[in-house]
């Protein structure tokens, strides 16, 4: 008989076998009859055991230990007494495998564990409805991503993760001795998405991992994230891109509400799909903006954590919106980007910008800079040797379209969505400054 799932059970009919499994969440024994409450990965279902029918198997099954995996095989029993609307009558019961008492952490209980012990038993965190649930929302949002995509004619790719060199170069990569060569782990695609515009694929994809060294305390930074990428040639402007960024948004975000709207209210998360175009203000107008608010500036004036919050209520405020963009971002503020377009009326401005979501930065993209004398010239300025970079350089010396993308942090874009507190949550195994296991 094949396994089938809590959800399916309820299109049987009265009296049909079927066979489920699972992880047993509750035992409650009334003396002659107990009953079981089994997990599976879509929902929980219940046993009726009937001591006058099993025997004396009956003591045995009653007090195998909550967490338990178990395998039934029965009959359905439709009644009005559970929320389900039916029940399990066994013809038989294995015991898979038993679990050890006590249990590191909780599953069902309404107290929960703090951080430190959730993540050091993350196995069991997950087993938890509402944290299986996060990333079944996560499932479904890259489903409609690369729905979107395929759609738009983009080719998923895999590029490298261990580089010679940093997109963005500083002190924020990880070293890595590459047999004995100097290596690090790549903080962004960047390099090969613009190498693949040479190479003619035009529109291009990849969803993997990224790594920043950096030393953060924070709960939207982890040391390794999912990063969304995507570039396309034979752009007019940054406008474009911004296009494409829209629609990819808006896309995915309806495939969500139409294919999990029930994950969504057992979250307990709304979830609004922004109107195209999404409404775009320029990194001066944000200051301007921001000192109308009355905002301190501790520094030089941009738009820093604090200052995209604010950011984020006006525009939810004035016109009823989770995102905007920030564009024309100066220069200086962009500086380890040396492959960024400059404006051709004012290099002190670039063509790039932020995408905001909830107050936080979600993506960051632009056009690129595609002329060769003009991309060596901003290497110079910022004391970059082209010869660090040499496979990069020469793709341009042979013919590159002009082309633009972004980069989109998966995790965040997650956490934004479902309001969590910390992006670890919105993260299997996370990994930050002090978590290398599990």
């Amino acid at each position: 008989m094949k396994r089938i799932y809590s959800t399916d059970v309820m299109e049987l009919e009265e009296g049909e076998k079927c066979k489920v499994a699972g992880w047993l969440q509750e035992v409650k024994n009334l003396g002659g009859i107990a009953f079981f409450k089994v997990r599976d990965r879509k929902g929980v279902f219940q046993v009726v055991l009937v001591k006058k029918e099993i025997g004396e198997e009956f003591s045995e099954l009653v007090d195998i230990p909550r967490e338990s995996v178990v395998e039934i095989e029965g009959k359905i029993q439709h009644t009005d007494q559970t929320e389900l609307g039916y029940e399990i009558l066994p013809t038989s019961v294995k015991v898979d495998s038993t679990a050890g008492k006590p249990l590191p952490l909780g599953v069902i209980d309404k107290v929960d564990a703090d951080m430190d012990t959730r993540f050091d038993n993350r196995f069991m965190d997950l087993r938890k409805e509402e944290k299986m649930a996060i990333f079944q929302v996560r499932n479904l949002l890259l489903r409609g991503i690369r729905d979107f995509f395929h759609k738009e004619g983009f080719i998923e790719v895999n590029t490298p993760k261990i580089v010679a060199a940093g997109a963005e170069g500083g002190a924020t990569l990880f070293d890595v001795d590459y047999y004995g060569t100097d290596a690090y782990l790549a903080q962004s695609p960047q390099l090969f998405k613009q190498m693949l515009m040479g190479a003619g694929l035009e529109r291009v994809y990849e969803i993997a991992p990224a790594y920043r060294a950096e030393d953060f305390d924070t709960v939207r930074h982890t040391s390794e994230f999912i990063s969304l990428d995507f570039e396309m040639s034979f752009i007019e402007s940054s406008d474009d891109v911004m296009d494409m960024t829209s629609y990819m948004i808006e896309h995915s975000l309806k495939y969500l509400l139409k294919n999990g709207s029930d994950l969504l209210d057992k979250l307990g998360a709304e979830v609004r799909v922004p109107e195209h175009p999404i409404k775009k203000i320029t990194h001066h107008e944000c200051i301007e903006i921001l000192e109308d608010l009355g905002k301190d500036w501790e520094d030089e004036k941009k738009v820093d954590t604090e200052g995209e919050k604010m950011l984020g209520e006006y525009v939810e405020e004035n016109y009823d919106s989770d995102f905007f963009f920030i564009t024309e971002f100066p220069t200086h503020l962009k500086k380890n980007t040396f492959y960024a377009m400059r404006k051709d009326y004012d290099p002190s401005i670039t063509t790039y910008f932020d995408l905001e979501y909830k107050g936080q930065e979600l993506v960051s993209g632009g056009q690129r800079e595609h002329r060769y004398d003009v991309l060596i010239a901003q290497m110079d300025e910022l004391g970059l040797d082209p010869d660090d970079f040499e496979s990069y350089i020469k793709t341009f010396k042979y013919g590159m379209p002009p082309h633009g993308g972004i980069g989109l942090g998966l995790d965040r874009f997650v956490q934004q969505l479902l309001d969590l507190e910390n992006i670890r949550e919105a993260i299997l195994f996370p990994r930050d400054t002090s978590r290398l296991s599990p």
